[in-house]
């Protein structure tokens, strides 16, 4: 099966956004080192720095309003090979515990509102606070602000969820959203101010769209929406098919439907798998629970 036939396959699936967010951000990585090596070559690097103008993020607010686009573009674009390693090594490890708890929607609602955020934050930065006005016009990019967004969402969903760390061993996710935020905080007054305040503002992001969606409100729902339409324009309608059904036939499929439709999960036992999150963690729960659970955060 050739590599264009896989990513195919691999959009093509509804279940599968972790993966292709990873991909999407691959293919323009890949891409962008193509071309940079063409221009290279071509001695034309000026062409290379005017294709980064359309996607990468700039503080100067009349910049931005003749690239709107860049609001999100700039979430997808990496230039450095560890850059792109880390953020989605990252995106891997804690966006699994969210499409998994949440699913794939809310995964790329996180990830779309992260960068949102990030961006908003960057932007007043440099435009209101007086130590970086200096330096008002220099871009960013990466996908940094919605990793971030991920993994603080992740922790504050399951704070006492355990990863195995290198040296450091079992620590509890926490604490790793925790020394995120301050490594961003204390990175502010080094060589990349813009790139650390975007992580912050997608910290704050993952952090109250949990707190919202607990509270029964989805903040994700106009991300999701506007995906659906853009989903619809590529879509070909079906024809309109009449068909005429007997009772007996009607009744036969009703019959059918209610034995395929989804069993939801009594509340009691969601209490109970809850109980056992907070006693044991998350990764004490059978694959049986975690869908039990998943199920119940979809109804």
């Amino acid at each position: 099966m050739s590599l264009t036939q896989d990513i195919r396959d691999a959009f093509s699936r509804r279940d599968n956004a972790l993966n292709q967010l990873i991909i999407l951000n691959a293919l323009v990585f890949a891409v962008l080192i193509i071309l940079r090596a063409i221009f290279f070559i071509a001695q034309s690097s000026g062409t290379y720095t005017l294709i980064m103008r359309q996607l990468a993020l700039s503080s100067d607010g009349w910049v931005l309003l003749r690239h709107p686009w860049t609001l999100l573009t700039y979430a997808f674009v990496h230039e450095g090979f560890l850059h792109i390693l880390f953020n989605m090594l990252n995106l891997y490890w804690f966006g699994q515990i969210i499409r998994e708890y949440l699913g794939d929607r809310r995964l790329v609602s996180l990830y779309v509102l992260g960068a949102l955020a990030g961006a908003v934050f960057f932007l007043l930065a440099y435009n209101f606070i007086p130590v970086l006005q200096p330096g008002l016009g220099l871009p960013v990019i990466g996908a940094s602000a919605s990793v971030t967004a991920i993994i603080v969402a992740a922790a504050t969903l399951l704070p006492d969820y355990t990863f195995m760390l290198f040296i450091l061993g079992a620590v509890k996710i926490k604490w790793i959203a925790v020394a995120v935020v301050l490594i961003s905080l204390a990175g502010i007054n080094g060589g990349n101010p813009g790139g650390e305040i975007t992580h912050l503002g997608g910290a704050l992001l993952g952090f109250v769209f949990v707190k919202q969606l607990k509270a029964g409100r989805d903040m994700g729902r106009p991300v999701v929406a506007v995906g659906n339409w853009f989903s619809s324009l590529f879509q070909a309608r079906p024809a309109m098919k009449v068909t005429h059904r007997s009772p007996v036939s009607v009744g036969r499929t009703t019959a059918t439907a209610s034995k395929a439709a989804p069993s939801t999960t009594p509340p009691e036992e969601v209490d109970l798998i809850l109980d056992k999150i907070s006693r044991s963690g998350y990764e004490s729960l059978s694959k049986d629970e975690k869908q039990k659970l998943f199920r119940a955060s979809q109804q």
